[in-house]
């Protein structure tokens, strides 16, 4: 009764969504007594893993077995000839305690306990009486506690059924190798804490996460009135509410800043809360900035649930030394051994070019680089170009190939051709011009993504820098190739000297690089800093509107 009556006070104070203590509630002796009239003294569970199968409770396992129950479950219970998982013959194991409690505190890694049934089984512990009710409450809570592993550990989606370009494949949990550690573990509650992704950044976002719950729960954030662009040295009567607005997101204000005027400690404030957001750093309160700073706590209590969601998806070990690119934070960053040795602005494809989300290693960096043009590219942009002017790309020094043989482009009929029958390849030569830069960094994979240098410098000051066909752009990537070929025993400025030399050089990495583009629009640093991004493809809507749908999905 005490676990009932706790599990009923949480859910009337959070939905089943508050931290979940363990409370112990027993079954009964009288009622663990029903079995065949030759076991009158034997509780159901009593002898159920015995070389003796048929058992009253083992039967009527057997017989309650549903046709949908994951294969591997079933395997597992007829592995152990239908012997009960979670009753023995002293009662409730505590292992159902903990199962049960840590479904019903799911809502601490943003999963709905309500998904699990917490309440129910519960309920079950204290109204099941035959041993057809056990079998049904065994199985149930078999089958509610596969699906919350699957969840915590795994995802409650899988990324690339909901969108394609999200080309993870987490390893959801093998049923009967799953219930055969958990029974095997010397520490249940230690096996439940492996469950979650083992990573910093989860257990930093989930800290967050419950942090901000309560800042919604005191009554959420101070809205900024609107007004005129709030310029550093203006008087403003909104500054009592900016101030407040910053403290709330637990951004420090140096000095007891005071009045209406917008100016020192305060400016400081604004260009942080700018930076958190990916904002123009500059401290100036227009549209973009009040629009972020009025963003409703609820919106971003989802964004944190999304990104766990997505956390999920990911490898808790990402590799000794690799290249992650936040695509909507569009930056770069080196790790090596746990820590950031490079950082760098990207630019990412458009919207309508979205740069997929994927894993692969670096094979090659290749300095003066051909470029050899998308086909979607040459018919799309340069075929209605040729057709105009057959010379019109002899200024980018892009020739025309054909069967490898290159071709005159003054001698190609290109009225003729369209995108559904362009036999031609299109190849820029190595230079300034070129639309890969000096250089480029090769992980060959399906989409053609790779990391380049670029000619358009300009784009790197910009806050959002969506712009590219897909592949990503890196700020300064010669100092990115020092840092990705630190092992390959050369000088500073090596590479520099070979690519002044105008010479096509392929170099292969001496040590595995690992390159991870993610896609992230809300995460903790480890200072402590929380950073949200603008959904630039969408994909939080998507994956929003995914999980919602598979609210009452089975496995």
């Amino acid at each position: 009764m005490v676990l009932m009556r706790s599990v009923r006070r949480l859910s009337a104070r959070f939905g089943l969504a508050g931290a979940f203590a363990f409370f112990v509630f027993t079954t009964p002796a009288a009622v663990l007594a029903q079995t065949a009239a030759s076991q009158t003294d034997a509780p159901p569970g009593a002898d159920l893993a015995a070389t003796e199968p048929q058992t009253p409770i083992a039967i009527a396992i057997q017989n309650a077995m549903p046709a949908d129950l994951p294969t591997g479950l079933q395997q597992y219970y007829e592995h152990r000839v239908f012997a009960p998982v979670w009753f023995d013959q002293t009662g409730v194991k505590e292992d159902a305690h903990l199962a049960i409690a840590a479904m019903a505190g799911a809502n601490e890694h943003a999963l709905n306990p309500n998904n699990y049934g917490p309440l129910e089984l519960a309920q079950q512990t204290e109204t099941a009486k035959t041993p057809e009710e056990w079998a049904r409450f065994d199985l149930e809570l078999s089958r509610q506690f596969l699906r919350y592993a699957t969840h915590l550990s795994s995802g409650r989606v899988q990324p690339n059924k909901i969108n394609k370009a999200l080309n993870l494949f987490p390893d959801r949990p093998e049923p009967k190798s799953f219930f055969e550690n958990a029974e095997q573990a010397v520490d249940f509650s230690a096996f439940l804490d492996s469950l979650p992704p083992q990573s910093d950044n989860y257990a930093r976002l989930k800290r967050r996460l419950a942090q901000y719950r309560e800042k919604a729960e005191a009554g959420g954030f101070t809205s900024v009135p609107d007004g005129d662009v709030l310029k550093p040295g203006m008087t403003d009567a909104r500054i009592p509410f900016l101030r407040e607005r910053l403290i709330e997101e637990d951004i420090q204000i140096a000095s007891n800043h005071s009045g209406d005027i917008y100016d020192g400690d305060l400016v400081e404030a604004v260009k942080t809360f700018q930076d958190h957001h990916g904002l123009a750093t500059d401290g100036v309160i227009g549209k973009n900035t009040l629009a972020r700073l009025n963003v409703p706590i609820q919106d971003k209590l989802i964004q944190m649930e999304l990104n766990m969601e997505r956390r999920r998806w990911m490898r808790d070990d990402l590799g000794d030394f690799y290249v992650f690119v936040n695509l909507a934070d569009q930056n770069l960053k080196v790790v090596r051994d746990g820590k950031t040795v490079h950082t760098t602005r990207v630019v990412v494809g458009k919207p309508y070019h979205a740069t997929p989300v994927f894993s692969d290693q670096l094979e090659y960096v290749e300095i003066n680089p051909f470029w050899n043009v998308p086909y979607s590219i040459a018919t799309k942009e340069y075929l209605p170009k040729l057709k105009q002017n057959p010379s019109a790309l002899s200024s980018k020094k892009i020739r025309v190939f054909q069967d490898d043989s290159e071709i005159a482009p003054t001698r190609v009929a290109w009225n003729s051709y369209s995108g559904g029958n362009f036999p031609f390849r299109l190849r820029q030569d190595p230079g300034d011009g070129n639309a890969l830069g000096r250089i480029k960094f090769m992980f060959p994979n399906e989409f053609n993504i790779y990391i380049h240098d670029t000619p358009s410098k300009s784009l790197f000051s910009r806050a959002e820098r969506a712009y590219s066909h897909g592949c990503i752009r890196a700020s300064n990537p010669f100092a990115l190739a020092d840092i990705l070929l630190a092992d390959n025993n050369s000088t500073a400025g090596h590479w520099e000297q070979i690519r002044d030399s105008g010479k096509r050089t392929v170099i292969k990495p001496r040590v595995p690089v690992e390159v991870h583009l993610t896609y992230l629009t809300a995460w903790m640093n480890k200072d402590g800093s929380t950073h949200f991004r603008k959904d630039i493809y969408d994909r939080d809507d998507v994956l929003l509107k995914a999980l919602r749908r598979a609210m009452t999905d089975n496995l």
